[in-house]
């Protein structure tokens, strides 16, 4: 047999290569990202369930792919991990407020900057942080429901918005400003809302265009570039004198970096940006996913009960640290529960490939636009039974075993959340201190939370729960 014929023959016994579908293209994809900007949610769960896991599909300029299932998300973003960077959209976008961050950079940058700043995120570093998240929680908790009242109609938005604000002013500069706390937590809003409108856009207008949302836009950097620029300032100039004790906060964590392989600091520049970074990353994630969990923890009184008679046998009234996680499994798998169901980060984790890749068997070639939407594979029944409920069973010892990339509320692979230790640590601490405090209830007559789609997932309408002091 000759070698054509043979090869002929191979290719015909050899089954097809499974291709992506997807929705029609037609107009340069225009209707496309009409229908995302109006319900991005919605239309990709629509998409998986039309099209299925892997789908393609033209959007002006981009040839764009949906990853739908776990095994797709961990083969591109861990096993193809070296030939992915970061959708250049949203990064043009945010560098606009995080500068040339860890959030941001690629390539040896980013590999400097993470492998400088995973020691102050490292677990036990951040259990060092425990006492300043709980003294910001403590008296704005104490405070939730007016002295000589027993039950309170509770803004659950600012209450939860400010206290993580105060968190990362304290672990950053170890001072608490209830002005600056208020002011930066509102910048960080203004910043989240105006960068998800300006990534459906080919390209941002300039700032000081007498524009809609700019003067918000331009108020808002101004306040938060002040307010870094002003700490850092004072805290360099307090260096090295007499008198002045070592400060064992983040910023100065920052500032005592050495590269392990050059032994360079970051530079002022450097310094600056991780700062921004820590403001919207460590404030809104934390305070949006505090926020479901309160208004998931007060329509299920069962699974809240049992997390308020855990954190009293644990705590015995005292103020929790971090060696109390290990003994709160309960109380942690209501808010893996909740950022299951509300993931902070909802969608939008773009990749571009720099070289061609396989997924799931099919050839994806290189510059395609890889999306990964966390709200759709979180709630996905061949992973998570039931999957509109609220069920923290899920994540106690015992279940059943989670497909590894069906639950990235942080991520997966190299550029997992760096702070994802940190933001367990202050969500427990701060979830077990308002539990110790009160007991959480919905108004009579509340309407259903329905989730509204900035950079982070938040509730359409502010979020008020009763809040009664208990005995």
């Amino acid at each position: 047999m000759n070698t054509t014929l043979a090869n002929d023959l191979a290719h015909a016994a050899a089954p097809p290569v499974p291709q992506p579908s997807g929705p029609s293209s037609r107009w340069w994809g225009l209707p496309l990202l009409r229908a995302m900007r109006a319900d991005y949610l919605g239309f990709v769960t629509r998409l998986q369930r039309e099209h299925g896991d892997l789908t393609r599909m033209r959007l002006g300029n981009e040839d764009a792919w949906d990853l739908l299932s776990p095994e797709l998300v961990r083969e591109a973003l861990v096993t193809h991990a070296e030939h992915l960077v970061r959708w250049e959209r949203g990064i043009e976008v945010f560098a606009q407020v995080f500068g040339q961050s860890v959030l941001v950079t690629e390539g040896g940058t980013w590999q400097r900057q993470r492998r400088m700043l995973m020691p102050a995120f490292a677990p036990r570093r951040v259990a060092g942080y425990a006492q300043l998240m709980t003294r910001a929680a403590q008296a704005a908790l104490d405070a939730a429901v007016p002295a000589g009242q027993a039950e309170a109609l509770v803004g659950m938005d600012g209450l939860w918005s400010g206290v993580a604000m105060d968190v990362i002013l304290r672990t950053l500069f170890s001072e608490s400003a209830r002005e600056d706390a208020r002011d930066a937590a509102w910048a960080t809003q203004t910043l989240s809302a105006t960068a998800f409108s300006e990534m459906f856009l080919p390209f941002t207008l300039p700032d000081w265009l007498p524009l809609p949302g700019k003067a918000g836009k331009r108020r808002a950097l101004r306040l938060l570039r002040g307010l870094v620029q002003r700490h850092i300032g004072r805290r360099q100039a307090q260096q090295g004198l007499a008198g002045m004790a070592e400060r064992t906060d983040l910023l100065q964590m920052l500032l005592a970096l050495r590269d392990e392989v050059t032994g360079e600091a970051l530079s002022p520049q450097e310094v600056f940006d991780q700062c921004m970074v820590s403001f919207q990353a460590g404030h809104e994630t934390s305070a949006t996913a505090l926020l479901w969990w309160s208004r998931l923890m007060a329509e299920h009184p069962g699974a809240a009960q049992r997390a308020q008679a855990e954190v009293d046998a644990v705590l015995q009234g005292h103020v929790p640290g971090p060696e109390h996680l290990a003994q709160l499994p309960w109380l942690s798998a209501t808010l893996k529960e909740a950022m299951r169901l509300y993931p902070p980060v909802a969608v939008v984790m773009s990749r571009r490939t720099t070289a061609p890749i396989t997924l799931g068997g099919v050839a994806v070639p290189q510059g395609a636009l890889l999306r990964i939407t966390p709200w759709v594979l979180h709630r996905d029944a061949r992973w998570f039974a039931q999957p509109e409920c609220f069920l923290p069973e899920r994540f106690v010892e015992g279940a059943p075993d989670i497909p590894r990339g069906a639950w990235i509320p942080f991520g997966l692979g190299p550029r997992v959340c760096i702070g994802q230790h940190f933001a367990m640590l202050e969500m427990v601490l701060l979830a077990a201190m308002l539990l110790q405090r009160y007991t959480l209830r919905v108004p009579e007559g509340a309407a259903p939370v329905r989730p509204q789609l900035h950079v982070t997932l938040r509730p359409e309408q502010p979020v008020q729960l009763l809040l009664s002091r208990r005995a």
